[in-house]
């Protein structure tokens, strides 16, 4: 796959879909009895979508040998903190009427939230540092430890929403068991090689 420009673009218009839909839907009032809680799973759950998604592609170009999958993996990556700030902004302007001053009261008293907030704001310097140039000043090595972070962030994204969940917890339990065959998967290359690693493994790769 020489020029990937064009699959980029698919790539980059398929991921504005459910934004599209999400849109949609709210003109024509068909996010159901709860409007503000529709727009919310609906954003956390793309998220955490992205994310896993751009956490897979390290193993599927492992196992598949096409190298070139981690040309998509940043762009995964920022749409997955484009979806997680948005469920952010939906918290901030529905739930807290841009009060950004009880915030951090709310943050403590409610661990769900805990984790949420803890989960974006690792994703932030991973955002901030997905460019070729801030790759170049930080340095190969430590921009990695840096993006290792994401793995953190997964953590939290999932346990914010099996904690948002007070019932059937189906979906996060499933979210949960991918994010643990992908984590798995990284286990077992690092400590059972069967070829030189490869580099990558981060969520905001530079292409």
């Amino acid at each position: 796959m020489n020029d990937i420009r064009f699959p980029k673009l698919v790539l980059f218009v398929n991921s504005l879909v459910p934004l599209t839909l999400l849109l949609w839907d709210w003109y024509h009032k068909n996010v159901g009895a709860n409007p503000l809680e529709f727009v919310t799973r609906t954003t956390g759950m793309l998220t955490l979508i992205f994310l896993l998604i751009s956490l897979a592609v390290t193993p599927a170009r492992k196992i598949t040998g096409v190298n070139s999958l981690v040309k998509f993996r940043r762009m995964f990556g920022l749409f997955s903190f484009f979806y997680g700030f948005l469920h952010l902004m939906t918290y901030v302007w529905f739930d807290r009427g841009f009060n950004l001053r009880s915030v951090p009261g709310d943050v403590v008293k409610r661990p769900f939230i805990t984790f949420g907030m803890t989960a974006f704001l690792l994703m932030v310097p991973l955002a901030l540092t997905s460019t070729n140039k801030m790759v170049k000043r930080l340095g190969g090595k430590r921009w990695s430890k840096l993006h290792r972070l994401v793995y953190l962030a997964a953590v939290a994204g999932v346990v914010h929403y099996w904690m948002l969940v007070k019932s059937d917890v189906r979906l996060p339990l499933t979210f949960g068991f991918v994010l643990l065959l992908l984590l798995s998967h990284r286990l077992f290359v690092k400590y059972f090689p069967s070829q030189p690693p490869l580099p990558g493994g981060s969520l905001f790769p530079r292409d």
